[in-house]
């Protein structure tokens, strides 16, 4: 096929909701990761949150998107994608708003009514409500208004839309704090979202096709989330209670004794099916990687440059990925897709020691674009191996779940984060030491998967 051809069946192969929703995409990732570039220092130095308080309420707002995911598909479906997105979007300009709100004098009488950290947290929670509906949208958007012969491409659009996003928000969150303050860098967001709601209005319309699978309900997600945790009903109690006790200690300071907490954990590991057992030894990797997010800011302002525009040293990971991703996948494809996934996580976690050696800006450069390429290389193989791990009709259901370790990632690191920035900086002033439990978390993270590989088949459950 001459390259002619090929542009005319890509140029024809796409409705144009796919153009809509793609194009949409773009800056839903542009508000979401400008918000999460600004929001540790947001936090910390005009919020005035704690080391450790900050590191808690950033990971609640990177986690807690990749929760109601799992539901947010099933909710889209029968709400339907032009409905679900113009939700999302409008739902999306109030959270950020919000967010940059949270010190506003119109907001005191709330503000002053609850413990600040429940508040806050709350608020930061409610973005997730959009995300979770407007992924769904725009990936089934892309399955139905792509014909058969340039599908695969147009998942690799929808990934591209999804990294140009990631690179420019950080970028312009970076210009809106330097010029504008911190609390623009929401309302920027705001703005970018609440203007995709008007697109998708105007010009979205319902892609459908023929012989479509009636939508699952929102009881049958909940019935396959049990079937996949396992033991649901010793697992999900447990579960529930560890929450209930975490929020509680952090929103009145108490210690809870370590053996609660073991034998919740011993609990757990006791009821979850072998899947489970996987997600949850990954989730080490995402502790490492949201490090960027949530620790890296504050060391970054702390230690090394109190004036560092960090929100475009943040770039590096989304331009990383742009640039290598099909280079890297090119030099990788031989290399089963286990194997590239604990690869990865050696390289991601890796990566901070550059940082440890080297406390600079461009020691910070250098870590952040090693660790995007242990993300290049296990990303797609992660997706891989699960959709290889599901029983056969269950990979919608499994691909549904390989977003927990994400959350988890997020909302551990997040505690995990500030206690080492804590304990690291404010008491033994040796802030870099950080970096070397990082790196060791992410390398009991990838022994674990080795082990769990060799003993676990690929395609049991």
């Amino acid at each position: 096929m001459t390259f002619s051809e090929r542009f005319h069946e890509i140029r024809t192969g796409f409705e144009r909701p796919f153009w809509v929703a793609n194009i949409t995409e773009i800056f839903e990732r542009l508000s979401y990761y400008g918000a999460f570039a600004s929001l540790a220092l947001y936090l910390q130095e005009r919020l005035n949150f704690s080391t450790e308080q900050t590191g808690a309420l950033t990971g609640i707002f990177g986690g807690m998107v990749w929760f109601l995911a799992i539901f947010g598909g099933a909710a889209a479906d029968r709400m339907g994608f032009r409905r679900a997105l113009s939700m999302a979007y409008l739902i999306l300009a109030a959270a950020y708003f919000l967010i940059g709100s949270i010190g506003a004098p119109w907001l005191a009488p709330v503000r002053n009514a609850v413990p600040i950290g429940l508040f806050v947290g709350c608020i930061l929670a409610l973005p997730a409500l959009g995300i979770s509906l407007v992924k769904p949208c725009v990936v089934g958007t892309t399955a139905r208004a792509s014909k058969e012969n340039v599908r695969s491409i147009g998942y690799s659009i929808y990934y591209t839309m999804v990294n140009i996003g990631g690179a420019l928000g950080p970028l312009i969150a970076g210009w809106a704090h330097r010029h504008l303050g911190v609390e623009k860098v929401y309302r920027v967001a705001a703005l970018s979202v609440f203007a995709m709601f008007f697109v998708v209005l105007f010009f979205f319309r319902e892609p459908r096709k023929s012989g479509d699978a009636p939508p699952p309900s929102i009881a049958t997600v909940a019935r396959n989330f049990c079937v996949v945790v396992g033991n649901a009903r010793l697992v999900l109690p447990v579960l529930g209670i560890a929450l209930l006790l975490s929020i509680a200690a952090w929103l009145y300071p108490f210690t809870v004794p370590w053996w609660i907490w073991v034998g919740l954990l011993l609990l757990v590991l006791a009821g979850i099916s072998r899947f489970m057992w996987f997600l949850v030894l990954f989730t080490g990797y995402w502790v490492v990687f949201w490090q960027q997010y949530i620790s890296l800011p504050g060391y970054l302002h702390g230690y090394i440059n109190p004036h560092a525009n960090v929100e475009f040293l943040l770039v590096t990971d989304g331009a990383t990925v742009i640039c290598l991703t099909l280079l890297v996948n090119l030099l990788t494809r031989k290399i089963s897709a286990f194997q590239a996934v604990i690869l990865g996580t050696l390289i991601t976690s890796a990566s901070w020691l550059i940082l440890a050696f080297r406390p600079t800006m461009w020691g910070a450069v250098l870590s952040l674009f090693v660790l995007a390429l242990g993300e290049i290389i296990q990303s797609p193989r992660y997706y891989e191996y699960i959709s290889r791990l599901a029983p056969p009709g269950q990979q919608g259901t499994y691909m549904g779940f390989a977003f927990l370790p994400i959350g988890i990632g997020s909302l551990i690191g997040g505690w995990f984060g500030g206690t080492l920035a804590h304990h690291f900086g404010e008491v033994t002033h040796q802030p870099e030491r950080m970096w070397w439990v990082v790196t060791g978390v992410g390398v009991v993270t990838a022994a674990l998967l080795w082990i769990y590989d060799r003993t676990v088949r690929v395609g049991s459950q």
